[in-house]
């Protein structure tokens, strides 16, 4: 069922997520046409509408958030998490060793941790939303370049790897489905 927004002439304010297509199926239509008419649009329903938070909590490489918004969920389509959410949170080297070391028990900085969330029993809207995923850009950038991989590179496949472990997979016990997964999801997205 899909859910039609009739666009008055002047401001409007889109949700990012929107595919914005004419209702009429007059194809693809961009942001700037839309606020200037009026504009029947066909959005996806709500249920197929993944969300994607970022935040940047480093200040040695710039994080551009929209990017890795879309490709959070773009990933997390591929995936199959349609109409679920995450956070990406960006850090440095010392921040994700102290959450290493208080939630892992290592005392060394890592490139991404995982930390899904469970929404308690009167908590609806949360149950749609998978976790953080907390990426140390520091670690990305070395490991980038140890691999000959640009940063973009880099990031995309933490947040790829972060998000399958929030959807329940585990590389460390389940006998190389995860890494098989993220491999075919690594071709499927480009990356």
């Amino acid at each position: 069922m899909s859910t039609y927004l009739i666009t008055p002439i002047g401001n409007l304010c889109l949700p990012r997520w929107a595919n914005l297509e004419c209702a009429d199926g007059g194809g693809a239509l961009d942001r700037k046409r839309i606020i200037q008419s009026g504009v029947a649009l066909r959005l996806p329903p709500r249920s197929m509408i993944s969300m994607i938070e970022v935040i940047n909590r480093q200040r040695q490489h710039k994080v551009h958030a929209k990017r890795w918004r879309e490709f959070g969920e773009k990933a997390l389509q591929a995936i199959g998490a349609n109409g679920r959410g995450a956070t990406l949170v960006f850090v440095g080297d010392e921040a994700i060793r102290k959450l290493n070391r208080q939630f892992r028990g290592k005392d060394n900085a890592t490139d991404v941790l995982s930390f899904p969330s469970e929404a308690e029993p009167f908590e609806v809207e949360n149950r749609k939303h998978l976790g953080e995923v907390v990426i140390s850009v520091q670690s990305a950038a070395a490991q980038a370049k140890r691999n000959g991989l640009s940063l973009s590179s880099e990031v995309e496949q933490l947040i790829l790897h972060g998000l399958l472990h929030l959807c329940g997979y585990d590389h460390e016990t389940d006998k190389g489905e995860m890494s098989r997964l993220e491999l075919r999801l690594r071709k499927q997205l480009g990356i």
